[in-house]
């Protein structure tokens, strides 16, 4: 056999290129991940999403082998923190908690957003659902029934602070729900929405379960119902809204998703690393306490659900009479 010439081998290679480019890119993805995951909370610490980002990362970090580091990115309701994973490199190691405000909330309420659930991300995997409850001061209305019947005599409209997008559009279709106008009022996070409220200075709020629980138990906020319209088992003797509203029927969720274009065979081993998390009695325990349900979903399952809850926003958001802005 001749000796290849020095003008054959660029063009030999040339054409093993594209072999060599299959044939390693298999067992990278075989050996991934080999540094550090990013796992961005798109909320301030103190959040329900950064509380759920510390309760998942070291029991996933020990299903992936690697450590998954909580990186805080909030603002703009979520938009920031998410746009940062949707524009890093699809490879695995920068993936966000993407949750109601986030995937089904911002595209109705933001005229401009920097990104679009369904083209910019890969969906992995659910990580649970819970109510909002709604809390009143301590020296407000006894119930649910005496709250509803406050709010539609009240002289002026009842003041709802929030923290989010979703405690704001609760309050608003409550209002519209019952006939009345009400008036929200933005908060940089829930802890200072729920800090006024024990204040007095507004009547009403739509918080996360856990630091609700915590207030109340000291005495400065009453719970008074929550807004699904299922009985809510961490807390059975809280009523639905529903109950005496009919309709009003509202979750929360957080998913975890990566950079569109991520390689299936990595969203198959960060779906099953999540499965495995939230499997884990520890994990389970740890969000019962925080008052969220886990959701397990293939990807599949994941976006179809996400896809729906955008659509279920977007009419909430339209009857509450929100306009983008």
């Amino acid at each position: 056999m001749k000796p290849a010439t020095a003008a054959a081998l660029p063009r030999r290679l040339a054409l093993a290129a594209p072999a060599l480019l299959l044939a390693g890119r298999p067992r990278a993805e075989a050996a991934w991940p080999e540094r550090p995951i990013r796992l961005v909370a798109p909320f301030p610490a103190g959040s329900g999403t950064d509380v759920l980002a510390r309760i998942l990362s070291p029991v996933l970090s020990r299903a992936l082998g690697q450590t998954v580091v909580v990186d805080n990115r909030p603002g703009a309701n979520g938009i920031v923190g998410s746009q940062n994973v949707a524009q890093s490199p699809p490879d695995g190691y920068s993936i966000v908690i993407l949750g109601t405000s986030a995937a089904a909330i911002n595209p109705h309420t933001v005229r401009r957003m920097p990104y679009d659930v369904a083209r910019d991300f890969s969906l992995i995997g659910m990580i649970g659902e819970t109510p909002y409850v709604l809390c009143v001061p301590a020296e407000g209305p006894r119930d649910l029934a005496g709250f509803l019947d406050f709010v539609r005599k009240k002289p002026t409209p009842a003041t709802f602070s929030y923290g989010n997008a979703g405690a704001m559009i609760m309050a608003s279709v409550m209002g519209s729900m019952l006939g009345v106008p009400v008036t929200t009022v933005p908060y940089r996070g829930g802890a200072e929405a729920l800090t006024d409220l024990a204040a007095g200075r507004v009547d009403a709020n739509f918080a996360d379960y856990s630091p609700a629980v915590s207030q109340a138990q000291s005495g400065r906020i009453r719970m008074i119902g929550h807004s699904i319209a299922h009985p809510f088992a961490i807390a059975p003797d809280l009523p639905s809204l529903a109950s005496l509203l009919p309709g009003f029927d509202m979750n929360v969720w957080w998913s975890i998703a990566a950079p569109a274009g991520t390689p299936p065979a990595i969203v198959a081993k960060l779906s099953r690393a999540l499965s495995e998390t939230l499997a884990a009695p520890e994990v389970v325990e740890k969000l019962r306490m925080v008052g969220d349900t886990p959701l397990q979903m293939s990807p599949e399952e994941t976006t179809r659900y996400v896809l729906r809850q955008h659509a279920a926003w977007g009419e909430r958001v339209r009857i509450a009479g929100i306009l983008p802005e």
